[in-house]
């Protein structure tokens, strides 16, 4: 798996849901893997750098990378 196959990846759901609308970034890595969750850390440094992407942390926009918990990605 590639940063740009997971980059792709993550535009297309952004872009399927539309503006407003928010997704789990493990939405995307159950579609790319059947073993999923060791990617959701890589999955999340992509994230970080892709500017069209915001990432909410109970409503607050954080690093997409950033420890804590759970996020969601929407398009700015």
């Amino acid at each position: 798996m590639t940063d740009d196959q997971i980059r792709a990846a993550l535009l297309d759901m952004a872009l399927r849901r539309g503006r407003g609308r928010s997704f789990c970034p493990s939405e995307v890595a159950r579609a790319l893997a059947a073993d999923w969750r060791p990617l959701m850390p890589r999955l999340r440094q992509v994230a970080a750098g892709m500017p069209p992407l915001k990432a909410t942390r109970r409503g607050q926009e954080v690093p997409a990378d950033a420890p804590g918990g759970p996020i969601r990605l929407t398009l700015r």
